[in-house]
C-alpha cells in the first residue's frame, strides 16, 4: 500500500508565476499530479504566497465563488475559492481589504480562446498574517528564487525544459528579486 505524501509548497513571486504557462501531468491517468513549470525551473504542484489582499469579489451566480487579488512587490496573484475550498471562501467573504494574507494552494492554468494563458491559485488555505510575516516571505522567496537562478546552469531535466520553453532571462529575474528586496527597505 502506498502512502500519500503532500508536495512541498514552492515560494515564488507574482511576476514569475504570471509568466509561467507550461503545465503538465506526471503520469498517464487523470489522478496523476499536475505541475506548472516556471521560468526559473521550479516544478510546482503547490505554492505558498504571502501578500496584500487588495480586492475581493463574489463572482458566483447561484453559489458563492470568490475572486481575490493578492499583491507582492513584483505584481499580482489572482485566487479563486468556491464550494470546494469552503474555508478559503469563507475567509474571503469575511475579510476586510486591504489585509496581509498567507495562501497555500494549487496553481491553475487556463488558456483563453485567443491563446493567452491565465494563471491563478486555488487556495487550500488562507490566513490573515502581519507585515513581519509578509516581509519574511519576501526574503525567503528571494533566496529561493536566487537559488533556482543559480540552478539554471545545471542539467536537471526540468531546468532544461524550462530553459527551452521560456528562454529565461536570468538578469530580468535577478532584477525582480533585487526590486522586491528594495521594497522592504523603502518601508522602513
Amino acid at each position: 500500500m502506498s502512502t500519500y505524501v503532500r508536495e512541498v509548497a514552492k515560494r515564488m513571486f507574482a511576476k514569475e508565476f504570471r509568466n509561467s504557462d507550461l503545465s503538465f501531468r506526471e503520469g498517464d491517468d487523470v489522478y496523476s499530479p499536475q505541475y506548472l513549470l516556471t521560468p526559473t525551473g521550479a516544478r510546482v504542484n503547490r505554492l505558498f504566497i504571502v501578500g496584500t489582499l487588495i480586492e475581493k469579489e463574489n463572482i458566483g451566480n447561484e453559489a458563492e465563488y470568490w475572486r481575490g487579488r493578492v499583491t507582492d512587490p513584483t505584481g499580482t496573484f489572482t485566487i479563486y475559492a468556491g464550494q470546494y475550498q469552503p474555508e478559503a471562501a469563507q475567509l474571503l467573504s469575511e475579510c476586510e481589504t486591504p489585509a496581509f494574507v498567507a495562501v497555500a494552494g494549487k496553481p491553475s492554468v487556463y488558456e483563453t480562446p485567443d491563446g493567452d494563458t491565465i494563471t491563478s491559485i486555488r487556495p487550500e488555505s488562507i490566513s490573515i498574517v502581519d507585515g513581519n510575516t509578509r516581509d519574511m516571505w519576501v526574503v525567503d522567496t528571494a533566496i529561493q528564487t536566487i537559488n533556482r537562478l543559480h540552478d539554471l546552469d545545471g542539467s536537471d531535466t526540468y531546468v532544461i525544459r524550462a530553459k527551452e520553453h521560456y528562454n529565461t532571462d536570468k538578469g530580468s529575474y535577478s532584477s525582480m528579486v533585487l526590486d522586491a528586496l528594495k521594497s522592504l527597505k523603502e518601508q522602513i
